[in-house]
């Protein structure tokens, strides 16, 4: 089998169909211009991450105020309870570590060295928390309060990852597990996250036993916690009492889950999809917050790519040997091992293609593709002439 005439040609075609990448007409965003995640909200403000950077903008939306511009991804932003400034997760030095920034802007101050922390709250007297595996022996996240001048408090728990104080200070709603690796929705397993209460002395009391999914993300408003759950098939906001009885919806996403969510004053913002959401817990209200950036946005200009073969996501040889199927940037092509053509087999602008494979009858390939909105099986003529 001549396989380097087969990389040479994939390069070929590769180069052909992704030198430059598509980008939208000149001040056209789409409609939308950004991805936002992992929303923080004190009082009016909002704080989020979006090309990488944190951003703030006001709660009812409008042009959104860049904050960082460092060339790694910041995220994961907790805005004190001052409101004057945030810590978050940046690489200014390589690793991901906490750092805390002026919400006025200003120069970021490294809090952690342990490539692994995140900031999951901010107590009362105004230390930091953040989740940590520096202080386990085993590969499970400890809580950890820093102040301002170096020291460290280990909150006395096996194990901790997100957090919430209660009215009284003391009081502390948490999460034992970080997010399970798998991403599997509805996960039941045996390391679902789940909530419980520790008021700072006698042992931590489970609150969601009930529920053998996911509750994570707590908050803490009007004596209630809230938090994220997938109970009714989509993971929405919940909430109960202290005590963990008394479970009520408060939101109602039908779509996309819920994948982080902030409270303060009443309102909560979450992100889900591509945008943040705000809602009003007093009245049940739920609404985009309509957010525009004032930016380059370098991810959307052309750009030459210099290794297309590094695009080359799956590749697979046809049964008799004389062709071979090759996935790239979501398409699907199909190459003769010597003479002959070059057949597109899929490649719709807005679906992804992926894990192109020959059936064994060497006259039809199956797919991955997002056509219908969601990832199916679909199955495509070889020679690329009828319906898929």
């Amino acid at each position: 089998m001549p396989t380097e005439r087969i990389l040479l040609v994939a390069g070929a075609i590769m180069a052909a169909c992704c030198a430059v990448s598509a980008a939208p007409a000149a001040g056209d965003t789409g409609g939308r211009s950004g991805y936002y995640r992992y929303p923080s909200v004190h009082g009016d403000t909002v704080v989020f991450t979006s090309e990488g950077d944190l951003w703030s903008v006001g709660i009812r939306g409008g042009t959104a105020r860049r904050l960082t511009s460092d060339s790694g991804v910041e995220s994961m932003a907790r805005i004190s309870t001052d409101g004057r400034s945030v810590a978050f997760v940046g690489q200014y030095e390589g690793p991901s570590d906490v750092y805390t920034l002026p919400l006025a802007g200003g120069v970021p101050e490294r809090r952690t060295w342990n490539g692994d922390s995140v900031p999951v709250a901010w107590a009362p007297d105004g230390r930091l928390m953040v989740s940590t595996n520096r202080f386990s022996t085993l590969p499970d996240p400890k809580l950890v309060l820093l102040d301002a001048r170096g020291g460290r408090e280990i909150v006395p728990l096996a194990e901790g990852s997100e957090a919430a104080y209660g009215s009284d200070g003391r009081t502390l709603f948490f999460t034992r597990w970080r997010k399970q690796p798998s991403f599997t929705k509805r996960y039941q397993g045996g390391y679902n996250e789940t909530l419980w209460r520790f008021d700072g002395g006698s042992e931590a009391s489970p609150m969601t036993a009930d529920w053998t999914g996911t509750s994570r993300n707590p908050m803490f408003w009007n004596e209630r916690v809230y938090f994220l759950s997938d109970r009714d098939g989509v993971m929405n906001v919940f909430s109960m009492d202290a005590r963990g009885r008394d479970v009520r919806q408060e939101s109602h996403q039908r779509g996309f889950d819920i994948a982080s969510a902030s409270l303060s004053d009443g309102r909560v913002v979450y992100a889900c999809g591509a945008d943040l959401w705000s809602l009003d817990l007093k009245s049940g209200k739920e609404e985009i917050i309509p957010i525009s950036m004032v930016s380059d946005f370098d991810q959307l200009r052309d750009h030459w790519v210099k290794t297309p073969l590094n695009f080359l996501s799956s590749v697979h040889i046809s049964p008799d040997g004389a062709r071979a199927i090759f996935t790239a940037r979501g398409e699907v092509f199909t190459l003769p091992v010597k003479s002959g053509r070059i057949i597109k087999v899929a490649g719709d602008p807005g679906v992804r293609y992926r894990e192109a494979r020959f059936l064994p009858d060497g006259k039809h390939i199956v797919a991955l593709s997002t056509a219908s909105g969601e990832t199916e099986f679909w199955k495509y003529p070889a020679n690329g002439a009828g319906a898929p």
